[in-house]
């Protein structure tokens, strides 16, 4: 029995990959924010809700030892942040995309280090990429996105240095692919979220000897 954790899955990417990874018999637990909303969407799944705000260290404390055993962790919070740029919408995107990555792993970490195959997988982005964002054959090279872009090359160094820190853990992040989500609808792009759920459910699902530090999409490797 595999236990999963995917935070902000109430919609979008979060809620596919949950719905995925429980066909594939995971005990999932669908973390969102809101509560209401989160137990509709576990409810709709068949799987596991808990109450977790990734800005807030006492809402995650609470929800690890609620949840008490854990395999995988699927860090798939997110903000796009671009209401503006300044000091406070700056804290707030990083507070989300990259303080949160570390507020759930360091609560998760004890738990993750009793688990047979653990493994930790952040929905990062290209856009956080200094290759692709300066490709201007790249989708990225002109999406104005400077907070979002930010926080989320913070949340890959952080995947590589927590897989520095601790070898026995596969820590992965990856770029999911354009996907049409609430969060992108200003942009007109991308494909299903379905689709794009399916690189991250790879990510959750790698054996003992999977590589670990890398951004990956769904083709390998991705420079950054």
């Amino acid at each position: 029995m595999t236990v999963t954790l995917i935070t902000g899955a109430n919609k979008g990417i979060g809620f596919e990959t949950a719905r995925q990874l429980k066909e594939l018999g995971h005990v999932v637990y669908l973390g969102a924010r809101d509560v209401e909303r989160g137990e509709k969407a576990a409810a709709t799944l068949g799987v596991r809700f808990v109450q977790l705000d990734v800005t807030d260290d006492a809402s995650v404390n609470k929800a690890l030892a609620a949840i008490g055993r854990l395999d995988v962790l699927v860090h798939n919070a997110g903000i796009l942040a671009n209401d503006g740029l300044d000091g406070p919408a700056a804290l707030k995107a990083f507070d989300v995309n990259a303080v949160g990555i570390v507020r759930v792993t360091e609560a998760a970490l004890p738990l993750l280090r009793e688990s047979e195959n653990p493994v930790v997988v952040t929905v990062s982005s290209s856009a956080g990429s200094f290759w692709a964002v300066n490709n201007p054959d790249r989708v990225e090279f002109g999406l104005p996105l400077a907070l979002y872009s930010a926080s989320k090359a913070a949340a890959t160094m952080l995947t590589v240095q927590y897989a520095k820190a601790y070898p026995g853990i596969r820590f992965n992040a990856v770029e999911p692919g354009p996907t049409a989500t609430d969060m992108t609808a200003a942009f007109g792009i991308g494909r299903s979220p379905e689709e794009s759920a399916r690189v991250v459910v790879r990510w959750a699902t790698i054996e003992k000897d999977g590589p670990t530090g890398t951004l990956q999409d769904e083709n390998g490797v991705l420079s950054w």
